[in-house]
């Protein structure tokens, strides 16, 4: 045995030698346990992208950009790989340009988006699409669900930010008169739609997208496998808030609000056949691309390329019938704000996303064949080595990859830690052979309900600010609904590993 492996290992440096390799560090050596494990021996490109991995962690949790964390690291590890100043310097910019491949369908889709709901905003099409929920609402309940509901669909479609305001400024008069304070609605329309319509992201599949490119998996499967956790979190943590929010207004917390909204008019704005039957074809369309989805099999880009198609379209129909004398204008000025708005979400994302991307075999297409053959890329060799050095388990792994999910998401944005998530599930998932796509859809939950909009002072804004309430009390009552899911959430994916 100890021949075998001796020659093996003598094969192995002859090999270094002819392939011209400056740095012996640059293979990844195989070596045997004395039990006949096979452990692989880290690098010091590994302990490069372990480092910037800590800095990055730490970055987030002092609620600091973690762009230039991003960017030393990528140099470093570039300086390591090609020995070259220059290198080093392309590999920066050759990261992003993956980074942006990667990542351009989804800032693609949620631009087009962005520019449809911009234009049904203009012809009033949103009022129309909403109108008929204010005849069902009568009281608290059905006012804190029907918005609710109503934010996820139009957030599944249309992303949470644009729809919080349409939706809030709708819905705040006629929830208020229903006996809803505005700080129920803003607890609703936030964990409707910053959590669970963002966090699950059926439609534009923006969230799946960037955690499954980081963990090497499929979106589909983060969407399949994470199903039961999605729902979970989110019927755990809206029960659990809307009991506490019951539970305040018979102490009598928000009658002193109510008892001076009970005398306004509700005033629900006029619509006119245009956008009526803008509404109309969007429905019709939209409903034919999920037929088409199921008949053709159309899944991941291919669906959204449908999606986007579809909305491109639409988005022209709506503004020729609106303004037929300023048409191209107008599709053009939305265009403009659609692109601009989900430039303004991935800006800080793309650098963040090409740091993690390195850890996989994107690395390959920014440095060339700097691995060593056997190699599954820097973090299914980190994995690897965790696995023979860390007691890993089912419970350890599900605990820290919510814990860390979370903690990325205190930046504010929710997606620039998704990357990261994404990453420690291929992590984790290697090291202890458990399911890799169910690591992913926790890490992605826990990075959006944190930083999406529901937990973070900063990034609920748009929801307070729509009904008028402080931004850090709705955050504080988003806590412990959070926390209780996050718990419940956590231990149902044990039990899925």
């Amino acid at each position: 045995m100890e021949y075998e492996i001796t020659s093996k290992f003598i094969v192995l440096i002859e090999n270094i030698y002819y392939e011209h390799f400056i740095f012996i560090n640059h293979i990844m050596l195989l070596s045997y346990h004395g039990k006949g494990e096979v452990i692989m021996v880290l690098t010091g490109a590994h302990y490069i992208y372990i480092i910037f991995m800590v800095i990055i962690l730490i970055t987030m949790i002092l609620k600091k950009e973690s762009v230039v964390p991003c960017v030393l690291g990528i140099f470093c590890i570039g300086l390591f790989f090609t020995n070259s100043l220059v290198g080093a310097l392309n590999g920066i910019f050759n990261s992003f340009i993956v980074a942006l491949n990667e990542l351009g369908g989804v800032i693609l889709i949620i631009g087009v988006m962005v520019a449809l709901s911009k234009a049904l905003e203009e012809n009033h099409s949103i009022d129309f699409m909403v109108k008929p929920f204010a005849k069902v609402i009568k009281n608290p309940t059905t006012a804190f669900f029907v918005s609710g509901i109503a934010m996820l669909m139009m957030s599944w479609f249309f992303w949470p930010s644009p729809a919080c305001a349409l939706i809030g400024a709708i819905f705040l008069p006629i929830a208020i008169r229903s006996g809803l304070p505005a700080m129920g609605l803003a607890v609703a329309i936030n964990l409707f739609g910053h959590g669970l319509a963002l966090s699950t992201d059926f439609v534009i599949q923006g969230a799946p997208s960037i955690t499954a490119g980081a963990a090497g998996v499929s979106v589909q499967s983060v969407i399949v496998e994470g199903m039961p956790l999605y729902w979970i979190m989110a019927i755990v943590t809206i029960s659990v808030a809307f009991y506490m929010l019951r539970r305040d207004m018979k102490n009598g917390k928000f009658e002193q609000e109510l008892a001076v909204a009970r005398d306004t008019e509700v005033e629900v704005k006029d619509v006119g056949p245009k956008a009526k039957l803008s509404v109309f074809v969007v429905a019709i369309a939209f409903i034919l691309d999920i037929v088409g989805m199921y008949v053709f099999d159309l899944k991941g880009g291919d669906a959204t390329a449908l999606l986007g198609g579809t909305s491109v379209a639409l988005l022209i129909f709506v503004d020729l019938l609106s303004s037929p004398k300023e048409c191209l204008d107008k599709v053009s000025q939305h265009i403009i704000d659609g692109f601009g708005f989900a430039m303004s979400i991935f800006a800080v994302i793309i650098p963040i996303a090409a740091f993690f991307y390195l850890g996989d075999a994107p690395v390959t297409a920014v440095f060339g064949d700097v691995l060593a053959k056997g190699s599954q890329g820097l973090l299914a060799d980190i994995g690897m080595a965790l696995s023979n050095a860390v007691p890993l388990n089912k419970v350890a792994a599900a605990g820290i990859e919510t814990v860390v999910g979370g903690i990325t998401g205190l930046d504010g944005s929710g997606f620039s830690g998704m990357s990261l998530a994404g990453s420690l599930a291929l992590v984790f998932g290697n090291a202890i052979n458990v399911n890799v796509s169910v690591l992913t859809a926790l890490g992605q939950i826990a990075a959006i309900w944190v930083g999406g909009g529901c937990l973070v002072p900063w990034s609920v804004v748009a929801a307070a600010a729509i009904c008028g309430v402080s931004p850090i009390e709705l955050a504080k009552r988003n806590f412990i609904p959070i926390m209780v899911g996050f718990l419940v959430t956590t231990i149902v994916a044990i039990l899925l590993l």
